[in-house]
């Protein structure tokens, strides 16, 4: 009779997940962000100031990478919320015993945004981009396809960010190296 090797045991097929290793895309933006940061105050010694630190993984750190390299480089870059707001319907009440309990839900009334709005709205160089963050497995849905091809048919720019290495490519072959300044 063979022996389970004890390892393997309960593990099943999935692997673990790598360390995040950062890219030096994402270094090159932390410098750029030291250095705006100095530039910002320049009466404080730079060993006073705190270390700005980004990361590209989740979506949230994938966005604030690109609005702050877009800034930094020039142009202007903002967060478009599309996740609408939530509506606080619930009560405390008392019962006869003086016990409180919390009745009623949360409800989130839809957004006024545009279906299918991207992640980001940016003006470089006087274009108009609109940037979709795209993280691991996620995809575009139906309406932001149809989003996507309203903003180029209008002549706008629209880029998916998988990560911040490709982003700063496409970021350079569209605009330069230099960016916006």
């Amino acid at each position: 009779m063979e022996t389970p090797n004890k390892l393997n045991i309960g593990h099943g097929s999935k692997s673990k997940k790598q360390p995040y290793k950062k890219p030096q895309a994402v270094k090159e933006l932390e410098a750029m962000a030291d250095l705006d940061n100095q530039q910002r105050h320049p009466n404080t010694p730079p060993k006073y100031l705190a270390k700005c630190k980004y990361h590209d993984e989740m979506a949230n750190g994938l966005t604030k990478c690109i609005i702050d390299f877009v800034r930094f480089n020039g142009g202007q870059a903002e967060r478009i919320n599309t996740m609408g707001i939530p509506r606080d319907k619930r009560q405390t009440v008392t019962d006869v015993l003086g016990r409180s309990q919390v009745i009623g839900s949360i409800e989130w009334r839809t957004s006024e945004t545009t279906k299918g709005s991207a992640d980001i709205s940016a003006t470089i160089r006087g274009r108009s981009v609109k940037i979709e963050v795209k993280i691991g497995r996620d995809r575009q849905s139906d309406a932001q396809r149809k989003y996507q091809a309203s903003v180029e048919q209008a002549g706008g720019l629209y880029y998916i960010a998988r990560n911040f290495t490709d982003f700063v490519l496409w970021y350079q072959r569209t605009f330069g190296k230099g960016g916006a300044r």
